[in-house]
């Protein structure tokens, strides 16, 4: 579902998967490439959520804000796994960010980094390039290896397969 908010309604690139059960709201950015599964809320009521090039946020994941405070800025190619929270952060380009995992305001996670299952990255972390995170409070453990860094490609590549398979579907 989409709804204005305000002045604000929805921009999404026309090459773009969105399921119909998903709710985006408001001042949400939405790229080409980009794929947004069932159950995803995406309520840009307070700020702007902005998800880059070939990025998927799978299925029950919610991005919000604080007023005034943050926004939500997902780079290209960033895989957001099922169920998490992405409040008020920045994810880098070539992420992976586990089930389950929360990031909240003011975090920001660097270009190429993972973020375990079920970490809890607490408000104004910050994680450089490459970074192995994980934990609750989320911690560096060490830097993203060659198989974790291939998980972050083939995630991509797999749902962005995944999602024009659906595009086609409809057409």
């Amino acid at each position: 579902m989409l709804q204005k908010f305000r002045d604000y309604q929805p921009i999404i690139h026309e090459k773009a998967f969105i399921h119909p059960s998903s709710v985006i709201i408001g001042q949400v950015i939405i790229d080409e490439g980009a794929s947004i599964w069932p159950g995803v809320v995406l309520r840009g009521d307070m700020g702007v959520i902005k998800i880059g090039k070939n990025s998927s946020i799978q299925d029950n994941t919610v991005c919000h804000m604080t007023l005034d405070f943050s926004h939500t800025i997902v780079g290209e190619n960033v895989t957001v796994g099922h169920g998490v929270i992405l409040h008020g952060c920045i994810v880098e380009d070539d992420c992976l960010v586990g089930m389950g995992s929360t990031i909240l305001d003011q975090a920001s996670i660097g270009k190429g980094s993972f973020v375990a299952a079920g970490s809890l990255v607490t408000g104004n972390k910050t994680f450089g390039e490459g970074s192995f995170i994980a934990g609750s409070p989320a911690k560096l453990i060490r830097p993203v290896n060659d198989r974790e860094r291939l998980m972050c490609v083939s995630s991509v590549k797999h749902y962005l397969d995944l999602a024009n398979a659906y595009l086609d579907q409809t057409h």
